[in-house]
């Protein structure tokens, strides 16, 4: 494996793109493969047959591309198709899962945890059952929280729609006095201020792609994988439809400009 081989990521739409943040913070040198299928987002109301065809092709596209490793940044697909995605692929694959819930339950003082996220995140139990599996002790309650998709999208990061919306969805969380909450869905840390205004400065919020950065980053280090260059990496975006929708949201997510998008045909994707 080459080092200087990029790292990819793919997301069902343009969410996945605050852990390309967290990555390129942490990996300044390493090149990035951003793969957001667009054209068939969101994954969070389809069923898990359809995230499990859909998350294949995704990472099939990426291997093409010779990435170095694969980050699932899309907590439906990594509560989905991770494990259908490991025994297909022999490269490296990293959710959001499991390193969110390490770092919940490294976080929490009195083990009541919240966490929000798609209704398919949710439906499918993927936090709980894993902070069960790591500590059967912990308190879990869990919120879907749909709305929040379209409002970190549109940018409405301080608007009183926004904070109605979320004092709706987190009444429950804060009746059980979780102190630390999984932020379930890689749009969610754009709303984190409102988030948590409403939940209260006393909770800690878990950025699942904080956590995932950290795996990355030990994974690179520990097989001498890290790209070698001292020059800041390339990145390089790619879209299943809307290239500039997603160039105007991406530069909301990342606060810089952005420029090497480019739209592929779903065809090339599915292999039809």
């Amino acid at each position: 494996m080459n080092r200087s081989n990029p790292i990819g990521i793919f997301d069902s739409g343009i969410g996945g793109l605050t852990v390309v943040k967290r990555i390129s913070a942490n990996l300044p040198n390493e090149n990035i493969i951003y793969f957001g299928d667009t054209a068939r987002v969101p994954y969070g109301s389809k069923s898990n047959s359809t995230v499990i065809e859909y998350s294949i092709q995704d990472a099939n596209f990426l291997i093409k591309k010779n990435v170095k490793l694969i980050v699932v940044a899309c907590n439906t697909a990594s509560s989905a198709a991770l494990d259908a995605l490991r025994e297909r692929f022999e490269i490296p694959i990293i959710g959001m899962i499991e390193p969110g819930a390490k770092m919940a339950l490294e976080t929490t003082k009195n083990e009541k945890i919240g966490v929000i996220g798609t209704n398919a995140t949710i439906n499918n139990k993927a936090y709980s059952s894993e902070l069960l599996k790591i500590d059967p002790k912990a308190e879990i309650v869990e919120k879907a929280c749909p709305l929040f998709v379209p409002l970190a999208e549109e940018g409405w990061l301080d608007h009183k729609a926004t904070y109605a919306v979320a004092e709706e969805y987190l009444k429950e969380l804060k009746s059980a006095k979780v102190d630390t909450l999984i932020l379930g869905c890689t749009h969610y840390p754009i709303l984190s201020k409102v988030i948590q205004d409403v939940i209260g400065n006393e909770v800690r919020l878990i950025d699942s792609g904080t956590a995932a950065t950290k795996i990355v980053e030990d994974y690179l280090n520990g097989r001498n994988l890290r790209n070698p260059s001292n020059n800041i990496g390339i990145h390089e975006y790619y879209v299943s439809d809307l290239p500039i929708k997603f160039k105007e949201v991406a530069e909301r997510f990342l606060g810089r400009k952005v420029s090497n998008i480019h739209k592929v045909d779903l065809e090339e994707i599915t292999g039809n």
